[in-house]
């Protein structure tokens, strides 16, 4: 079924094939009888296949098939993963504590499910020595090989060497199923509150579990 189906006096065909609310088939019919046989249910006349000869309609709810589409479609963004992009920026020259605790965020970063690109940044006459850079990326790629993949290969722009990398498939299931598990166990918690908690109580209840949500990460 399609969004914005033609329903009720909006259907334009003679006849139709009707289907009852319980999915039973109810034949051909003309559109008059279909929709008093709707009206008599109480119930809308939908055109759910119109390019059918003659074309399909169902008896149902109108109302609340679109309300259970738009819950559903609520519930299923809810559980998207949302994937980000983090930015790391190195020097051709950088000194390895600072290194290692880029490496150590990147790291962090990728087993979230996101994905992190890495930067060198070249000023004045280091841009003749590319091959520093090319050797910085190698050492991230063999550092985080068990949990990463390059998904962009270095490459130049302008004064900066780059290369992007994700998650392997195994480390992104990880962190899809665990971002899963965090929106149900959410949904649980709320189903449970009290059906007479103040607003006000609860609105400290939401602070406070977007308080414990992880933050995302930003520019590094």
């Amino acid at each position: 079924m399609v969004r914005d189906q033609r329903t009720n006096r909006r259907i334009r065909a003679r006849e139709v094939r009707v289907v009852g609310p319980n999915a039973e088939q109810l034949g051909v019919m003309s559109l008059e009888a279909a929709l008093a046989r709707a009206q008599a249910d109480g119930l809308d006349l939908v055109e759910i296949s119109p390019m059918a000869k003659p074309p399909v309609c169902k008896i149902m709810d109108y109302g609340k098939f679109k309300y259970e589409e738009k819950k559903k479609a609520s519930e299923t963004k809810k559980k998207q993963v949302v994937v980000h992009l983090k930015e790391v920026k190195l020097r051709p020259k950088t000194e390895e504590h600072d290194y290692e605790f880029k490496v150590r965020n990147v790291r962090r970063f990728l087993e979230e499910g996101n994905k992190a690109k890495i930067t060198i940044q070249f000023r004045g006459r280091e841009i003749t020595h590319k091959e520093l850079g090319s050797a910085i990326l190698d050492d991230v790629t063999k550092d985080l090989k068990e949990i990463a993949v390059v998904e962009q290969n270095p490459r130049m722009e302008g004064r900066q060497m780059f290369m992007i990398l994700a998650p392997n498939p195994k480390v992104a299931q990880r962190a899809r199923d665990l971002a899963r598990q965090q929106v149900e166990a959410a949904g649980k918690k709320q189903e449970g509150r009290p059906a007479d908690v103040k607003p006000a109580v609860a609105a400290v209840v939401s602070a406070l579990a977007v308080g414990n949500a992880t933050p995302i990460a930003s520019k590094e």
